[in-house]
C-alpha cells in the first residue's frame, strides 16, 4: 500500500507537466469513466467532459495509440487521482472522436484485451501507467463447453424476454465462439451495476467468469420471467374489466327495457328531446340531431364519447336555425345613425345607403359584399356597427388577422379531442340570430400554413351562391348563411387573393382632412376620453387652436387613434391636477401643449429641404395613407457613374435611369453642358434610408431633381409632385391621387402637380384640400420644369 501511495504522489505531482512525452513500450495512457466498464470484445461510446480526459483522448488520436479505459471507485470524484481508481481495465482503440456543436467531446472506444496496472507514471498533462497486458486464456474442455451452452441459452431467453430487443445481439450471441468472449459480451449488455462488471472484468480465469456472469445473469433472468408473468396477469385482468363493462351495457338496456333506469339522465333526454323539436331546425339537420340524441340514450354516463356527442347537441340546439321576424329599414333613420357616427365619408354613407336601400326594396335578394379599404383608424369597424344600427341587427366581429388555419373557419372534425366549430359558426351562436351582421376584420392579413389556406375556405362563406349550404366540419350539417350581412375591412388590396376579392365590392376610405379631424375630435373624440378619464365637460375646456396643434404637429397620419391618444394624454393630465386639487377647471390652449406633450414630434421640413438646387418634393402612396418623400440629387467629379441610395426598388430605379437618359437627351435645349456627364458621378438618395421605397410614380420628381441640380436652379418650396414618365418625355397617371393630395396639403403645400390624365381624380378629392392647394396638371416634362423651378441662381449657388 505504502508503495502505491509513493506512485500515486509521483503521477499527481508530474501531472500538471507541460506538453506531451513519448511513452515507454509498455505504458498505456489512462481514460477514468465513471461508473462505466469496458469488456474486450464490445464497442461503446463515452462522453468525456475533464480537461485530462479531453488531452488524454486527443493524444490519443493524434499518435493513434490505445487507451487504457479504467473505471473510478467513486463517481463523485471530479479529479480522481491513482488510488481511486481500480486496477484493472481494458484496452481499447478510439474508432471515432467527435467534438458535437455544443462543445461536448464524444469518443467511440472497442475494447480489445484485459490489464493490470504496474505503476503511474509522472511528467504527463494526463494519467499514464505502465501496464501488463493480460492474454485471453484458451480454455476448452468439455466442462467449459457445457457452461458455455448453458450461459449461451440462458442470455437467448433472456433478450427474448424483454420488449422489442434486437435481433443483431441475438445473432451475436449465437454466432460467438469462445467461452470467454460470450461472458464478456453478456456481462457487457446486462442490467447489473457497474461494481459487479469490474469484479467480472477482474475475473481472469475463464471457467470462474462463466459461472459469475451465470449467476448474475440467473438472477436478472428470474426478475424478467416474473415481470413477464406479471404483464399477462394485467392483460387477464383488462380483458375481464372490459367484459365487466359490456356485461353493465347489457344490463343497463335490461334496466331501460323494464322501465328501471335511472331517473337523472331520463330527465335529461327528455329536455334534449323537446329543446330539438323547438329549435326549428331543417329536416335533414333534426334528423341528424334525433341520430346523435339515441345514441348518447344508448350510451353509459362513463362513456368517453358520452360528453362528445351531448356537448355536439347542445352546439345543435343553440345555434339560431330560425329567422327571426325583420323589422323595415328606415332610410331616414339610417342616414340619421351614420351622420351621427360618422363625419365627412360622404360617399362612403351614400354607397351604404344604397345598400340599404336595396335590402329594403329586396330582402330575399343576394346583397352585394361590401369590403372596407383603408389605412388604419379612418373608421372602417366602426361603419359595420353603424349599418348593424340601422338595419337594428345583431353585430358580430371575426378578427381574421393572422389565422393561417383552414380550421379556423371551417371548424375541426368530432374526431379530434377538443374539436370545436369555426368563427364563423362560433360567431353566429354568439349573436343568436341566423341575419346578424359579421364583419370580417382584417381580411388581407389571413396566412396560410400546412393547415391549409383559410382564405379558400373563406370562398363559399362569401360566395351567396354558396353559402346558403355552408358546412362547417364539426356540425357536419349544412347551415344557411345566406341572411348574414357580410362586411369586410382590409388595409391593403394586393394581399388579399383574387378570387376572394372577386366576391366582394371594394368601398375606399382614404385619410381624413386637418379639417375633417378637427370635427371628428371636437364631435366625438374629446367626449369619449372625458368619460374614459372620469371628467365632466365642466372640468376642462380644450381650445379649437390646441386640437388644430395636436393634428398639425403631434401626429402624422390618415386616421384618428394617434389623435385621440394625445387627446387622452391632455385628460390625464387635466384629471391628475383636479385630483390633486390644484385646479377645479382647466382651460388647455395651443401655448399649454409643450408643458404637457412636450416639443412637437413633427416638423416642417419642406422649405428647408428645397433651399438648395437638385432637391424635389415628391409624393408617395402607403398602406397608411399618403405622404411626401424628398428627392435629393448631387454631383461629384468623377466617369459618369449614375448612384441609386434609399433602399429603392427595382420600379423606382428604373423609373431613375428614364429620367436620366431623358435629361441627358435634352441637355442642349436645357442648357446644360452635355461634358458634365462624362466628368460627374451623378447621385440620387430617397430619404428615408431605412424605409423600402419603389414605384413609378417618382418618375417626375426625379427628373425635376435633375434638372434642377444641372442647371442651378431650386425648386419651389411650395411644390410637390407626382408622375409616372416615358422616354418621350410624357407624363403619364398614377394611382392614389387622393391620399397623396392630403398628405401634401397636411404637409403645408399649397400646389401639386399632376399628370394631366388624372384629371378625373379631382372629384375624389375633398372640398377643404381643393382649396388649400393649386393643381398644376403635366402633360409632358417640359410643363414640369416650367412650373416647379425657380428662375437661375447664381453661378456661385450652382
Amino acid at each position: 500500500m505504502s508503495m502505491e501511495t509513493q506512485e500515486a504522489r509521483t503521477a499527481e505531482a508530474g501531472s500538471g507537466a507541460g506538453g506531451a512525452q513519448s511513452l515507454p513500450a509498455d505504458a498505456l495512457i489512462i481514460m477514468p469513466v465513471r461508473g462505466f466498464v469496458l469488456f474486450p470484445g464490445t464497442i461503446f461510446p463515452l462522453t468525456i467532459g475533464r480537461e485530462r480526459s479531453v488531452r488524454a483522448a486527443q493524444q490519443a488520436v493524434r499518435d493513434q495509440a490505445q487507451l487504457g479505459v479504467l473505471m473510478q471507485r467513486d463517481p463523485e470524484l471530479v479529479e480522481p487521482g491513482p488510488l481511486d481508481l481500480h486496477r484493472v481495465g481494458t484496452v481499447g482503440n478510439v474508432v471515432r472522436y467527435v467534438t458535437a456543436p455544443d462543445g461536448s467531446n464524444h469518443l467511440v472506444c472497442q475494447g480489445v484485451q484485459r490489464f493490470r496496472i504496474i505503476e503511474f507514471l509522472g511528467g504527463y498533462p494526463y494519467l499514464v501507467a505502465r501496464v501488463h497486458r493480460i492474454e485471453e486464456q484458451d480454455a476448452r474442455g468439455p466442462e467449459i463447453e457445457a457452461r458455455f451452452l448453458n450461459l449461451q441459452r440462458q442470455a437467448i431467453e433472456a433478450l427474448e424476454l424483454l420488449p422489442q430487443a434486437p435481433q443483431e445481439l441475438i445473432a451475436a450471441i449465437q454466432s460467438v465462439a469462445s467461452p470467454g468472449a460470450l461472458a464478456d459480451l453478456v456481462a457487457a449488455y446486462i442490467d447489473i451495476t457497474p461494481d459487479e462488471k469490474q469484479e467480472v472484468l477482474e475475473t481472469i480465469d475463464v471457467g470462474n467468469r462463466i459461472d459469475r456472469v451465470t449467476r448474475l445473469l440467473a438472477r436478472r433472468l428470474e426478475v424478467l420471467r416474473l415481470s413477464a408473468e406479471i404483464g399477462k396477469q394485467t392483460k387477464a385482468a383488462l380483458d375481464e374489466r372490459q367484459r365487466e363493462v359490456l356485461l353493465r351495457e347489457q344490463m343497463a338496456a335490461i334496466q331501460r327495457q323494464l322501465g328501471e333506469g335511472d331517473d337523472g339522465k331520463r330527465a335529461e333526454i327528455a329536455e334534449l328531446t323537446k329543446a330539438i323539436a323547438d329549435a326549428g331546425m331543417p329536416k335533414e339537420v333534426e334528423e341528424q340531431a334525433r341520430k346523435e340524441l339515441r345514441r348518447l340514450e344508448r350510451m353509459p354516463e362513463a362513456a368517453a364519447e358520452y360528453g362528445m356527442v351531448r356537448t355536439y347537441l347542445d352546439w345543435l340546439i343553440e345555434l339560431p336555425w330560425k329567422l327571426p321576424e325583420e323589422k323595415p329599414i328606415d332610410i331616414a333613420e339610417a342616414r340619421r345613425i351614420l351622420d351621427e357616427d360618422h363625419y365627412g365619408l360622404e360617399k362612403i354613407k351614400r354607397r351604404i345607403v344604397e345598400y340599404l336601400a336595396v335590402r329594403k326594396l329586396a330582402p330575399q335578394g343576394k346583397a352585394p359584399i361590401l369590403c372596407f379599404v383603408g389605412p388604419p383608424g379612418v373608421g372602417k369597424t366602426s361603419l359595420g356597427q353603424s349599418i348593424a344600427r340601422a338595419m337594428d341587427r345583431k353585430f358580430v366581429r371575426v378578427s381574421l388577422g393572422g389565422t393561417h388555419d383552414e380550421a379556423e373557419i371551417r371548424g375541426h372534425r368530432r374526431t379530434y379531442i377538443g374539436a370545436l366549430p369555426g368563427n364563423i359558426i362560433q360567431a353566429i351562436r354568439k349573436a343568436g340570430a341566423r341575419n346578424c351582421v359579421m364583419m370580417l376584420d382584417e381580411i388581407d392579413k389571413l396566412g396560410a400554413g400546412i393547415q391549409g389556406d383559410p382564405s379558400a375556405a373563406l370562398l363559399e362563406v362569401l360566395d351567396p351562391e354558396q353559402n346558403s349550404t355552408f358546412r362547417d366540419n364539426y356540425l357536419a350539417v349544412p347551415f344557411d348563411l345566406s341572411r348574414v350581412v357580410f362586411i369586410t375591412t382590409a388595409n391593403v388590396l394586393d394581399t388579399i387573393p383574387g378570387p376572394l376579392r372577386d366576391r366582394m365590392e371594394i368601398i375606399q376610405l382614404a385619410g381624413y382632412t386637418e379639417e375633417e379631424k378637427l370635427q371628428i375630435a371636437r364631435r366625438y373624440l374629446v367626449r369619449r376620453q372625458l368619460e374614459a378619464n372620469g371628467l365632466k365637460p365642466e372640468q376642462i375646456e380644450i381650445t379649437e387652436d390646441a386640437l388644430r396643434e395636436i393634428i398639425a404637429n403631434y401626429t402624422r397620419e390618415s386616421g384618428v387613434r394617434n389623435l385621440e391618444r394625445e387627446i387622452g394624454r391632455v385628460m390625464r393630465n387635466a384629471a391628475m391636477r383636479i385630483a390633486e386639487g390644484s385646479a377645479t377647471f382647466v382651460r388647455v390652449d395651443a401655448g399649454d401643449l409643450a408643458a404637457i406633450l412636450g416639443p412637437r414630434q413633427f416638423e416642417n421640413e419642406v422649405a428647408m429641404r428645397t433651399s438648395v438646387p437638385g432637391v424635389a418634393t415628391g409624393l408617395a402612396w402607403t398602406p397608411v395613407g399618403g405622404d411626401i418623400l424628398f428627392v435629393e440629387a448631387t454631383r461629384v467629379p468623377g466617369k459618369g457613374t449614375f448612384i441609386l441610395t434609399g433602399q429603392l426598388g427595382e420600379v423606382m430605379r428604373e423609373s431613375a435611369q428614364a429620367a436620366l437618359s431623358i435629361v441627358k437627351n435634352r441637355a442642349a435645349s436645357l442648357g446644360i453642358d452635355p461634358g458634365l456627364f462624362a466628368n460627374s458621378d451623378i447621385h440620387i438618395h430617397v430619404p428615408a434610408g431605412a424605409i423600402p421605397k419603389d414605384g413609378p410614380s417618382a418618375g417626375v420628381a426625379m427628373f425635376t431633381a435633375l434638372v434642377s441640380l444641372l442647371t442651378g436652379r431650386t425648386v419651389r418650396n411650395d411644390t410637390a409632385m407626382t408622375g409616372e414618365i416615358s422616354l418621350r418625355g410624357l407624363v403619364l397617371p398614377v394611382g392614389g391621387i387622393k391620399e397623396k393630395t392630403a398628405a401634401a396639403a397636411r404637409a403645408g403645400l399649397t400646389r401639386v402637380m399632376l399628370p394631366a390624365r388624372n384629371r378625373k381624380d379631382l372629384e375624389d378629392i375633398s372640398d377643404e384640400v381643393r382649396r388649400k392647394v393649386e393643381f398644376v396638371f403635366l402633360e409632358r416634362v417640359d410643363d414640369a420644369i416650367a412650373a416647379a423651378l425657380e428662375a437661375k441662381a447664381d453661378a456661385q449657388a450652382a
